[in-house]
Order: C-alpha cells, then sequence, then structure tokens
C-alpha cells in the first residue's frame, strides 16, 4: 500500500515538472506544491506509524492490536488519499493505462477493504481505547 503510494508520489514530482500550463510548469504552482507537499507528508505519517505498530507486534506489546489496527487503517485512507491526489494532478491522463497511476488507485483501493475494512479497524481502535 504504501510502496504504491510512494510510487505515486515520486511519479506525480516527475509528472508536475514536466507538465506545462500557462508557460510553466504545474510544479511552479503553489496549490501543486502544497498538494505534494502534503502527499509526502501523510505519506511519512503513515510509514511512522506502521514502524511503530510493526514494533509493538514484535515486542508482544499489548496495546499491539490497537496499533496495527490504526496504522492499517491510516495507511490505507492516506495511501487512497495521495493516489487520489496524484490522479488529481495528472488530469485526465491519471485515467489512461499509459500512465501508472489507474492501476495504482485500483490496486491500493482493495487495501482498504482486505483483512477487514477501515471501519473494522475503527472499530477494533475504539474497543481497545474503551477497554482501558
Amino acid at each position: 500500500s504504501l510502496g504504491g503510494a510512494q510510487r505515486c508520489l515520486d511519479e506525480a514530482v516527475n509528472y508536475t515538472k514536466e507538465r506545462k500550463q500557462f508557460g510553466k510548469a504545474i510544479s511552479d504552482f503553489q496549490n501543486t506544491q502544497f498538494m505534494l507537499a502534503d502527499m509526502a507528508t501523510d505519506l511519512e505519517a503513515s510509514r511512522a506509524l506502521l514502524y511503530l505498530a510493526a514494533a509493538k507486534v514484535t515486542e508482544g506489546a499489548p496495546d499491539k492490536t490497537k496499533f496495527a489496527a490504526m496504522a492499517k487503517r491510516l495507511a490505507t485512507d492516506n495511501g487512497s488519499k495521495i493516489v487520489n491526489d496524484a490522479l488529481q494532478l495528472f488530469g485526465g491522463y491519471g485515467y489512461l493505462q499509459d500512465y501508472p497511476i489507474e492501476r495504482f488507485w485500483r490496486d491500493l483501493r482493495v487495501h482498504s477493504i482486505l483483512e477487514g475494512t477501515n471501519q473494522v479497524m475503527r472499530m477494533i481502535v475504539s474497543r481497545e481505547m474503551l477497554r482501558q
């Protein structure tokens, strides 16, 4: 999930440097820069929580289930948002099979369903919190 999001972010950065609008690269526009910054921040936040959850599972920490559910939910939600934003930056080209974005969008969508939907992950987190 995060690997696909990283690849989409990389593709979006490269594409925005090449794509011209109004005589300049779309990467020169502040809105594009803000989108890219948000995408990178969301990716790193997801990655950090994933590493924390993995450490808790490895250690057998009592709150490992809660952190695993939080990491899955955040990673899949942020991954989907990153790919969706990349699709936005690509415009109509993002839907073409010539570009990898449309495949990443399809692939990442399934991660929010597999191994428990994100709504189930929210239930797991809240139940663990309320149990304390």
